[in-house]
């Protein structure tokens, strides 16, 4: 299925270009979001008369996202969501959900310039990239939690899926047991002393008693 891109997509082409695309990716995807025309000798006639409209309206386009991504790049997008201690969602992130939080933040971002392959499962800190143009893209951080609190540990480094809290009891049992065993070593080097103390005591009574 041969094309003329009205936009630059990715490593396709650029504005006017002519491509060859599968056509189900030309029918299901270019052609419906407005970012190509099939290429025919209507359609080249009539992008040769909007030529100029149709850059400028790509370059304010490419000038709003830049304006959006300013203060959008790198920021935190927390979702509150049950989940087992093991860390797995009892449900899923959705690009709608994210897109959701990013309009409690007060940016506008549709759903189509999310990169989720996958909804997300488990809770952590994922890194989501925003193709918020053919030429500009940023990433978030979206911190999905238990709760606020797990929010805000997350945020400063804690792993919070029971693999995390295994790890630390872990390390806490390892210190009680070095520590077990420390006083165990004091205790017996008493007794020694003791024993040595007692049958040194014995050995004066015996020869003065002799």
């Amino acid at each position: 299925m041969k094309v003329i891109l009205l936009e630059k997509v990715g490593r396709l082409g650029t504005i006017g270009d002519e491509v060859n695309v599968k056509g189900g990716f030309g029918r299901n995807f270019l052609l419906p979001h407005g970012k190509a025309i099939r290429a025919n000798e209507a359609n080249r006639a009539r992008f040769e008369a909007e030529r100029a409209t149709i850059e400028k309206r790509n370059e304010e386009r490419r000038d709003e996202a830049a304006g959006i991504a300013s203060g959008l790049n790198g920021a935190n997008v927390i979702m509150i969501r049950q989940a087992s201690e093991a860390g797995t969602l009892y449900g899923s992130v959705s690009s709608r959900d994210i897109a959701d939080g990013l309009a409690d933040l007060d940016f506008s971002v549709a759903r189509g310039a999310i990169d989720l392959p996958l909804p997300i499962k488990t809770v952590g800190i994922h890194e989501i990239s925003l193709n918020l143009h053919a030429e500009i893209q940023v990433v978030i951080n979206v911190n999905v939690a238990r709760s606020q609190d797990e929010a805000k540990r997350q945020e400063a480094g804690e792993d919070m899926t029971v693999a995390g809290f295994d790890e630390d009891r872990e390390t806490q049992e390892e210190a009680d047991e070095d520590v077990s065993e420390e006083d165990g070593s004091k205790e017996g080097a008493f007794e020694t002393e003791e024993t040595t103390s007692d049958d040194g005591a014995a050995s004066e009574n015996t020869e003065k008693s002799e």
